[in-house]
């Protein structure tokens, strides 16, 4: 795995061990961020289930102005700081070391351009995470919001939390979701 574009393109990035974590392949992350490129110069990036930080490091790499690493696996938060370290991008990144569900009330930003999550599949915590966020004091109108997912996994829950499809992107195995609140 690698950052694919930006000031840190081209670096070899670490990823933990097992299977715990399902890093983006290249060719998937390269097709998300010519989607997310107009919502990342000087922006807020939050990269929740982080697993080895390589979605949020892509974001500062391509301009994102702040990312916030949110990750409750220990070999995965060593994994992000180390990738961090070694990209040389830790000066603009926040590591929450927390489930995510809790360390959405530790963000304190105006506002948040891009929130992507790829939380563990099959168990709803994106149905959590979305009920919680549209809450938050960062999440606004402009807020965009990806969800990666299964292939088949149903969205047609989220209008009733406020949220409308904006785009779904499909690949072989799983997809991207973009959200909007409504």
């Amino acid at each position: 795995m690698r950052v694919i574009a930006g000031k840190a393109r081209s670096l070899k990035l670490k990823t933990p061990e097992g299977l715990d974590t399902r890093p983006t392949t290249d060719r998937i992350k390269e097709t998300l961020f010519n989607m997310l490129q107009p919502y990342l110069p000087d922006g807020i990036f939050i990269d929740l289930f982080s697993g080895s930080g390589g979605i949020g490091i892509e974001a500062l790499s391509r301009g994102a102005k702040h990312a916030y690493f949110i990750e409750n696996n220990k070999n995965a938060i060593a994994c992000i700081l180390d990738n961090l370290k070694f990209t040389r991008l830790t000066e603009d990144a926040t590591v929450l070391k927390q489930d995510a569900l809790s360390a959405l009330s530790g963000i304190h930003e105006k506002e948040a351009d891009v929130i992507f999550m790829d939380p563990p599949y099959g168990q709803e915590f994106e149905k959590q995470v979305l009920a919680l966020l549209k809450n938050m004091p960062y999440v606004t109108e402009n807020t965009l919001i990806v969800v990666e997912a299964m292939r088949d996994e149903d969205f047609s829950y989220v209008e009733e939390l406020g949220y409308e499809i904006v785009k779904d992107k499909r690949y072989k195995t799983n997809k991207h979701v973009f959200l909007k609140l409504i």
